[in-house]
């Protein structure tokens, strides 16, 4: 049986929307005081659509906008909740949810260049720099 769109979500939930684990959604919950969920007994969270809508938001903003924490704190400053969480509604309901988002573990590709030798130069040189102070210590 599925929620009503305007049904309230657990963290697990959330979670699983969005593809983000539980100790994340908390994290960004501490550093972002636009987050707050509804709190029961026992400090049990109940997200709204619009928690989850600006959590998709600071989503994009940090893994697909590749943004710091305090990057995404600035633009929600200057762009306001109510234009993250239209954003975070607009991916939603277009189905970019967090599993089309990478993860905030993945690391990144490695660069890609037309020469390579000349990244090869440069590293023997920074080894060679290396080692000499090395030898001065």
């Amino acid at each position: 049986m599925q929620k009503s769109p305007s049904a309230f979500r657990t963290i697990s939930e959330v979670g699983e929307i969005l593809g983000v684990p539980a100790h994340v959604l908390r994290f960004w919950e501490s550093k972002f005081s636009q987050i707050k969920p509804v709190k029961r007994g026992g400090g049990r969270r109940y997200y709204r659509p619009e928690d989850v809508a600006l959590i998709r938001g600071i989503q994009c903003l940090l893994y697909e906008d590749g943004m710091t924490i305090k990057g995404a704190q600035k633009v929600l400053r200057e762009r306001g909740v109510k234009a993250i969480i239209a954003m975070g509604n607009e991916l939603l309901q277009s189905g970019k949810a967090a599993k089309e988002a990478a993860p905030a573990t993945e690391t990144p590709p490695a660069p890609k260049t037309s020469q390579p030798s000349e990244l090869r130069r440069l590293y023997t040189r920074l080894l060679a720099l290396r080692e000499s102070m090395l030898a001065e210590i």
